[in-house]
């Protein structure tokens, strides 16, 4: 019995001594997320929700509309101007991610390297990508002007054809688009490839020295498998926001000439508050949301898979 009593707890011994409150304890953590979890649903869950109902009805701008089914699905399939614009958004996709990462890459490799002036190469890389859409799209609206545009006062500087319709030529709109995006936002990409590499400790390279080994096959058996974690977060987040392109290209061609760099997102606009269709662009967003989903669990298998082979 003495031995009983020793092991319980001193509260017993002093029952007015505080108690420990359990119930109190696991609710702590509630009451931080509660405020989060209130604008996730009021800002996100609640508007998906709603948009997939609007995507069922014939709503316009001001009218609620009447319930249709899946009628706005069937119709945004047979609709042509809805593959185009989806051609165009994946075209994009297809042309600037590869020069963003790259480019990138390449960038903060240059820069890396260099000791004396790191700062001023660090700040001119990066300062396009914090001007507005507006800016952007105004300066190379410039530059690619006929006749008196920088472009085309550059190529008759190296004695090439001028005559060439930056803006205006349907087969060269898209390049002229992505050439801008490039300079615009290559500069995020970089500041997240030098910051990876700031990261990597000097020790492999000096190790990797000692052994024999030249700059080339450091930057081969070293730099670049380490970089891999960033290089992928760094193309995740380039297909996303390729995939979302709109301002520039409504700015400098309004998805012009024809229909040539018109995407997707500019037409579930057009569509929306141009053409009143609000339930038949609500259908056209949700069959380009399925599309991006389906592009983003490709790609997270497709790492998934390359960090299992790589254990």
């Amino acid at each position: 019995m003495a031995v009983r009593s020793a092991a319980r707890p001193s509260r017993l011994a002093d029952p007015s001594g505080p108690r420990p409150n359990r119930r109190r304890t696991d609710f702590t953590g509630l009451y931080f997320v509660l405020p989060f979890f209130a604008f996730f649903v009021a800002f996100l869950i609640w508007p998906l929700l709603a948009g997939l109902g609007t995507s069922t009805t014939d709503a316009g701008l001001s009218t609620p509309g009447e319930f249709v089914g899946l009628d706005n699905f069937v119709a945004a399939f047979r609709d042509p101007d809805v593959w185009v614009s989806l051609g165009n958004t994946l075209w994009f996709t297809v042309l600037s991610t590869p020069l963003l990462v790259g480019i990138g890459l390449i960038l903060a490799l240059l820069v890396h390297q260099l000791t004396p002036g790191r700062w001023f190469w660090r700040l001119s890389f990066f300062a396009p990508f914090l001007l507005p859409a507006t800016v952007v799209s105004l300066i190379f609206v410039w530059i690619f002007q006929p006749d008196f545009g920088l472009a085309d006062g550059m190529l008759a500087a190296i004695g090439l054809n001028t005559d060439v319709g930056w803006l205006s030529d349907p087969s060269m709109a898209m390049f002229s688009i992505v050439l801008t995006t490039t300079w615009w936002t290559v500069g995020f990409n970089f500041l997240l490839y030098l910051a990876a590499l700031q990261s990597i400790p000097q020790e492999y390279y000096e190790a990797a020295a000692l052994d024999g080994a030249d700059r080339w096959r450091q930057l081969w058996r070293i730099t670049l498998p380490l970089l891999g974690r960033t290089t992928g977060l760094v193309l995740v987040l380039q297909l996303l926001a390729s995939l979302k392109v709109f301002d520039q290209i409504y700015l400098m061609t309004s998805g012009g000439p024809g229909n040539s760099t018109i995407p997707v997102i500019q037409y579930v606009y057009e569509m929306g508050f141009t053409n009143f269709r609000i339930g038949y662009a609500s259908a056209i967003s949700y069959l380009f949301f399925a599309i991006v989903l389906v592009i983003a669990l490709a790609q997270l298998r497709l790492f998934g898979n390359r960090k299992e082979s790589d254990r």
